[in-house]
This record gives C-alpha cells, structure tokens and sequence, in this order.
C-alpha cells in the first residue's frame, strides 16, 4: 500500500473523466475534513436507499453516527456494503453551448462495511471528535452524552481502503468553433459562509460566562 495513494480497485477506478480522479491521500483527507455533510447508500429489502448524515475522520477511519433504530444503519451494521460520497460545489461552469455547462466540484467516494462501535469509552471519544470537528473547544462547554443517549446512538467505522476522489476546477471546455459565439461563458464561484450566530429562543444570556457563542 502507498503512503501517499490508495490503492486503485475495480470500484474506485474512474473511467468516465479519468484525467480528474485523485488518490492522493492528503488531497482525500482534506475534501472529507472540510465537508460537513455525506451521503450514506446502500441496500435494503432489494431496493436502494440513501441517507444524508454528519461524518468526520480520524486517520483511515471514517465515522458516521445516528439513532440505533436507524434502518439504513442498521443494514449496514448487519453487513450490507455502503457507498459514502462527500461532496463540495466550487462552482457553476457556464460555456458557450448547452452540452458543455458543468460545474467545478470536489468529490470523495468511499466503498466498505461499517462496523459497530460498542464501547461506550470509544462511542464517547467519537462524540468528542465529531463535536470537536463542529465548533474547537465546545465539548467542555456543553453537557456530554448520558449512558442512555450512548445506547440509543449506533456509532460506524469504515477502513478507507476503497477510496477515490474526483474534482474539476478550472474553466468551460467548448467546442473550437463556438469560442467565436456571442455569449458570455466562465464560472460563477460557490462558497459556504458562515452568517452571525442566531441565539436560542429560550437563551438565557444571564447564564452565560461570556457572549460567546461557540
């Protein structure tokens, strides 16, 4: 196994735009940690299905958690394959023809079974990390899980061994002969801002140690 790449799999190998796919491990690591949000699928009763879910990371072990009694989770818990995708919009790529709009995105997928975590010291250090990766320093602020909130919460862990990335940046790629064409084309730029902390109906700022809020 590369230190620097994951290994190519028939899952993970890209053929359709092959020239955007990455297995670079940093360039993995970084998509998966600046996202906040994957999507979970797999197979249940015959049919697919597909969860969005919070996830974080720690070295080559990917996390995800949610209610025990969650049936996706649970299919995954009891050996079912999971596909997992992170994805960010960097922007909308606008060309010059219809055929060729696009966008400029980052993207992970990873394939794997999921294992159960069921020490309740491991589950409880998760909490911490995925509280962490929200908001540095809040878990010594906050009340921490309650043994029953434990158990009633099925935490996952995925080895990231099936793993690839795909990203596109960069401007349209048109056709020679509609460069000449009267119509404006480039990229409309995204971002995920962070607006002003909105407090709680029921915030009782009397009670605070400072205005803080994270």
């Amino acid at each position: 196994m590369s230190t620097t790449d994951y290994d190519i799999h028939p899952r993970t190998k890209l053929v359709r735009g092959h020239n955007r796919a990455s297995y670079d491990r940093e360039t993995v690591h970084r998509i998966i940690d600046e996202a906040l949000i994957c999507h979970v699928s797999t197979v249940l009763d015959g049919r697919p299905v597909m969860i969005p879910t919070a996830h974080w990371r720690m070295g080559e072990q990917f996390y995800i958690h949610g209610a025990s009694k969650n049936r996706v989770l649970a299919a995954i818990a009891n050996g079912a394959d999971a596909c997992i995708c992170v994805t960010h919009l960097d922007g909308l790529v606008m060309a010059r023809s219809a055929f060729h709009h696009s966008a400029n995105y980052r993207s992970v997928v990873i394939y794997g079974k999921g294992r159960v975590m069921d020490d309740p010291d491991a589950k409880m250090e998760q909490s911490r990390l995925f509280v962490e990766k929200l908001a540095q320093g809040r878990w010594d602020q906050i009340r921490q899980p309650s043994k029953q909130e434990l158990k009633a919460t099925m935490f996952l862990e995925f080895d990231m061994e099936e793993v690839s990335a795909k990203i596109r940046s960069g401007d349209p790629v048109d056709d020679e002969e509609d460069y000449t064409l009267p119509v404006w084309a480039g990229v409309l730029p995204c971002r995920t801002v962070w607006d002003d902390p909105v407090d709680d109906s029921r915030l009782d700022r009397s009670l605070l140690p400072n205005a803080t809020p994270a």
